[in-house]
């Protein structure tokens, strides 16, 4: 005989579907401890019966609770609240900046079947060209003009990835800019990037906004007209999670023409177009080298990225992306296609705002003050601390089986480098993983600042 489930159903009131609003209560149930490890959750045909929606929904909300590793279902027995997170010895890696996992084995064998029926071989059978198939250029263009960037297909090149097209932008502009410039924290894989290709950054000082506007006029002035490319993340910057306002958006802008400056735009974590929030590309579209992926919105596994070069590096641009011979795998082009015209991949980038919201809730829940308030949706946080302390820090966490970044990982100059912090990666460990971790990192932060008073 089954066993009873303890759980009181309960359906919150949104616009949301029912599957989506449903996976919440449960959710918050879970999390909330109002149910224990193990305890059964209903039968689908019962709750849907008592909730007065499809069995479907009920069965989509479970499978959403599992993909976050709230639930396990047992063939023949039922859904179960899964277990606790393991205890000593079991880690937590909080390091690795990626969004969950949203594809199921059912979603992903759906997808493949109707590709076996539908797929062009000639996909497989030829190199592609350079930039990429003009359908799936035009396809990834009606993705990024619903995110406020309207750019014609012949101006976008598909990459591997946004590594791969931050790559090609500092190769394309490298002859003829002498200066690199970021922010004094940034992305480790482009600070890596400029290393290489003999452009040293040169690291300036943020706020909540962003870049500051003053530093930045003051070292393109140093260097001259046309001496310098400024490589900057206005929306959800890697690692202090700052977000431009519009304000701050066209003063960079404006500063970088003044100045004759070229402009890296990184906007990978751009995921819903605001008018207050205009990417630069649109603002000076003459100098920005755009650059976005569907890793942080859509899928780590598909690997494509997308650079929209200023149209007079086009050439430079295609030559870089040539010599750097990596190419997009055929079938991560036909399941981007296939995703984005059947409403997959916007299903999923709805879903994906969704759990990085319920996310940031949830660490802004545990770690109230000691985290920066995220201004938008993305899988990242981040606790400001001295940079000593911060190095500190991350050392205790591992001790704690919690793995974080070294901060030092993001310093454009080491050396200089004033504003220090700890980001916390929100996406890739299950709910009650991420929980449990961030308990830990609350409890080491107050029992360190204890210690130093």
């Amino acid at each position: 005989m089954r066993l009873h489930s303890p759980w009181h159903p309960h359906l919150p009131p949104g616009d949301a579907s029912p599957a989506e609003r449903l996976a919440d209560a449960l959710a918050g149930d879970i999390l909330g401890e109002k149910l224990d490890a193990g305890d059964r959750l209903p039968a689908h045909r019962d709750l849907a019966w008592r909730l007065g929606i499809g069995v479907g929904s009920v069965t989509r909300a479970y499978a959403m609770l599992e993909r976050r590793g709230l639930v396990r279902s047992v063939r023949g027995r039922g859904t179960f609240v899964a277990s606790r997170p393991g205890g000593a010895g079991h880690v937590i890696d909080l390091s690795a900046n990626m969004p969950p996992p949203m594809f199921g084995n059912r979603a992903l064998a759906r997808t493949l079947g109707r590709l076996a029926h539908t797929v062009d071989p000639a996909l497989f059978n030829v190199y592609p060209p350079i930039a990429g198939h003009i359908e799936h250029r035009r396809i990834m263009g009606h993705w990024l003009a619903e995110l406020g960037v309207d750019m014609p297909p012949e101006r976008l090149l598909l990459t591997s990835g946004a590594q791969q097209a931050l790559g090609v932008a500092v190769s394309a502009c490298r002859k003829a800019r002498a200066v690199a410039i970021t922010e004094e924290l940034a992305y480790p894989g482009m600070l890596s990037l400029l290393q290489q290709a003999g452009l040293p950054p040169r690291g300036l000082p943020m706020d909540r906004h962003g870049l500051l506007p003053g530093p930045l006029e003051d070292m393109l002035h140093a260097h001259g007209a046309g001496r310098c490319v400024l490589y900057v993340t206005p929306t959800m910057h890697n690692p202090t999670t700052a977000t431009m306002d519009h304000a701050r958006r066209h003063d960079i802008a404006r500063i970088c023409r003044a100045h004759d400056a070229l402009i890296i735009e990184d906007d990978v974590y751009d995921c819903a177009r605001d008018d207050q929030l205009p990417p630069l590309v649109t603002l000076a579209p003459e100098r920005t080298f755009y650059v976005n992926s569907l890793s942080k919105t859509l899928s780590p596994g598909l690997r494509i990225g997308t650079l929209a070069p200023p149209a007079r590096f086009m050439a430079a641009a295609q030559e870089a992306l040539l010599n750097s011979s990596l190419m997009i795998a055929p079938l991560s082009y036909a399941m981007m296609a296939q995703w984005m015209l059947d409403g997959t991949a916007t299903a999923v980038r709805r879903a994906l705002r969704g759990e990085a919201g319920r996310r940031r809730e949830l660490a802004q829940r545990i770690l109230g003050p000691d985290l920066t308030p995220p201004a938008y949706d993305a899988f990242h946080a981040w606790m400001p601390m001295p940079v000593a302390q911060a190095v500190a820090f991350v050392s205790a966490a591992a001790r704690e089986d919690v793995w974080v970044t070294p901060p030092q990982s993001f310093m454009a100059d080491p050396e200089s480098c004033i504003q220090g912090g700890v980001r916390l990666c929100l996406g890739p460990a299950t709910l009650p993983d991420l929980t449990e971790a961030l308990r830990r990192l609350r409890h080491l932060h107050h029992v360190r600042e204890g210690m130093q008073q």
